[in-house]
């Protein structure tokens, strides 16, 4: 049931969950991605593995939405003495995920170590809610 609600979350455009599911989310076209927060920093980590992320992966952030892009391009060759074999595969994949309103995209900071791109948006300050008060009423 988590794994349904997951598709509906709220923070997510309808059309978000319809290209979601296009692209692969549930399958291995899409970048698999876990959200958390680190005290007042929401942590988006993605498994990026055999990639160079100078070259083959752009984090974008537009209008209040992290795009992370990679492209992987493999190619292998055997030689033999009467034969030759080649093999290639390569794809790209995609993942956008909603920020929340308030995040400042100069604020934002990425890291790759290991397979594993770790993109680190801070929260801003919650201004405190003013407790209830009464307002007076004139007459005039």
């Amino acid at each position: 049931m988590t794994d349904l609600m997951r598709w509906f979350d709220t923070r997510r455009s309808p059309m978000d969950v319809i290209e979601r599911l296009f692209e692969g989310d549930v399958g291995s076209s899409a970048i698999r991605v876990e959200e958390m927060m680190d005290g007042n920093t929401l942590v988006v980590r993605a498994e990026l593995p055999g990639i160079d992320p100078e070259k083959d992966v752009d984090v974008t952030v537009a209008d209040g939405v992290l795009s992370i892009k990679a492209e992987r391009q493999e190619k292998k060759e055997q030689k033999g003495k009467d034969s030759y074999r080649s093999e290639f595969r390569y794809g790209s994949f995609m993942r956008r995920i909603p920020l929340p309103s308030g995040v400042q995209q100069g604020d934002i900071t990425a890291s790759y170590k290991d397979g594993l791109l770790e993109v680190r948006a801070p929260m801003p300050e919650q201004e405190q809610e003013a407790g209830a008060s009464k307002i007076p009423i004139s007459r005039g």
